[in-house]
């Protein structure tokens, strides 16, 4: 017997693909929603493959028709809407005075705007189905902490850490409860194309990159992990309203309480 519904946002890749794969392990039903169309059905075919359920769906956050065929996809095959992940992003460095504007503008529709009309899809269904669900974003530990060439990024993932604690006040009456996890970095695609960028953007190797930049400020040195992100996501998917509008901190002691 399944125990829910989850719909994951760019799920194909890193964080959110570790994420679809253990929740579909604990007997979820996943929803792989991604852009990248054919690596979210190359997941589910696998996932399949594995006697587990899950579907895939085309899902430009950006685009609100989108996300809402999306969730109506997920209600049609599966019945109801019991959690989300919002999860999708890009990253694009530059020094802040010569970040182009539409940069700017491409990091707020997928961090911003996605985050809005994922959460909102889903509260949407939460509310109506009478059940309520758990809505998580993904934050990170710039939701706390300012980092060079990343203005956009560091507006955006402190937005999404406010916009769970708004939806927790709003939601509690429905049993909808919010939460951000917010690892440091992570060793995904997204991290290892940011290697090369900072380090011509700093003058300075990758190695130094890694470093002196993404490890500084952790306690040990150590990259957060996909497998760290996916456990707290199954952790989360059993609270029943206790941790609700909070931000889960994952960064190896940096930017501790």
């Amino acid at each position: 017997m399944l125990k829910g519904t989850i719909l994951i946002t760019g799920a194909a890749s890193g964080i959110g693909k570790a994420c679809a794969e253990r929740m579909a392990e604990e007997g979820w039903a996943v929803v792989v929603a991604d852009v990248a169309l054919p690596a979210a059905e190359a997941l589910v075919r696998d996932l399949t493959d594995r006697g587990l359920t899950a579907m895939a769906v085309r899902m430009d956050v950006s685009d609100e028709d989108e996300v809402e065929a999306g969730f109506d996809r997920m209600t049609e095959r599966f019945g109801s809407c019991d959690m989300v992940m919002s999860n999708a992003g890009v990253q694009i460095v530059h020094p802040f005075e010569d970040y182009p504007f539409a940069d700017w503008k491409k990091m707020m529709a997928i961090h911003a705007d996605g985050a809005f009309l994922v959460s909102r899809a889903a509260y949407r269904r939460m509310k109506a189905s009478g059940k309520g669900g758990r809505i998580v974003f993904t934050g990170s530990v710039q939701s706390f902490v300012g980092s060079k060439l990343k203005e956009p990024y560091n507006f955006a993932k402190h937005g999404v850490a406010g916009l769970a604690k708004a939806i927790a006040r709003e939601g509690a009456e429905h049993r909808i409860y919010t939460y951000t996890i917010c690892p440091s970095f992570v060793r995904t695609p997204l991290v290892d194309k940011q290697l090369p960028e900072q380090a011509a953007s700093l003058g300075i190797t990758e190695e130094q990159v890694i470093r002196d930049v993404m490890l500084r400020d952790t306690v040990d040195g150590q990259f957060t992990t996909v497998e760290d992100v996916a456990n707290t996501l199954v952790f989360l998917s059993q609270d029943q309203g206790a941790l609700t509008g909070q931000s889960i901190r994952l960064t190896h002691g940096w930017a501790m309480m």
